[in-house]
């Protein structure tokens, strides 16, 4: 074999290992595993993933280019920390396109994503009632990137997709109180409804509206502040080890 073709062997292996390395980064971010401010250690990373060095720095490359991680001179990546400033303009561009893609699938949700839908709705009663606020926030991921997906836009999906990545952590601070679980779940069932009776409009007001009450839960649970969080929609409305000490 020639010493091109093993290269090229070698880069593509490198390349692998390196989305591997980066999706996996990438959930653990998400689901908190790795929080705000938390140094990346390399090796550690390395060492669960099964990999040489190599790859855990290019996924953390990567991830600094989609705004989940951040470098600081002469220390490392870091998991990256977002400004209040920062959370309340993802939230208000965030509402903008997810108003967008609910007005666009309610013209065209079929009847299985419809039932889909209302399955996670019914999961995410369940990890309520269960007390799991991991479960809930996981579940509550799913759920919107079913409703994008079934959109089927794909500038939309990505734009929305970059908002949540780099607005995770905010979402899943402000989703670990049982009241606003269930406020956002009510919110969910109000979106299905008008999916299902097709209501373009409703859907993308009710879409807007749920993604800035997801800020207002967020702040409410940043100040201790309960008159932040968003009303009752029934009364309105239809292991830290990966990180360095």
């Amino acid at each position: 074999m020639s010493d091109t073709v093993s290269e090229a062997i070698a880069l593509r292996r490198s390349e692998s290992l390196t989305a591997i390395v980066q999706k996996e980064l990438e959930r653990l971010i998400v689901t908190g595993e790795l929080r705000a401010g938390d140094r990346l250690n390399e090796q550690a990373l390395a060492q669960r993933f099964g990999v040489s060095r190599g790859p855990v720095r290019e996924a953390m490359r990567a991830l600094e280019c989609a705004q989940l991680v951040s470098t600081r001179l002469n220390q490392g990546f870091f998991v990256r920390e977002i400004s209040p400033e920062e959370t309340a303009e993802i939230y208000d561009v965030r509402a903008v396109v997810y108003g967008f893609i609910c007005a666009r699938l309610a013209t065209q949700i079929t009847e299985q994503a419809l039932a889909d839908l209302e399955d996670s709705i019914r999961q995410m009663d369940a990890a309520i009632a269960a007390g799991d606020p991991v479960g809930y926030y996981r579940l509550n991921l799913q759920f919107h990137e079913d409703t994008i997906v079934h959109a089927a836009h794909e500038r939309a999906q990505q734009t929305y997709r970059s908002l949540i990545n780099e607005g995770h952590l905010a979402r899943q601070r402000s989703l670990i109180e049982p009241e606003r679980m269930r406020q956002s779940n009510r919110e969910h069932k109000d979106l299905v409804a008008a999916l299902r009776a097709g209501d373009s409009e409703l859907a993308r007001r009710l879409g807007e509206e749920h993604s800035l009450a997801g800020y207002r839960r967020w702040k409410a649970a940043v100040t201790g502040d309960e008159q932040d969080s968003p009303q009752n929609p029934d009364e309105n409305s239809t292991g830290n080890k990966l990180a360095s000490e």
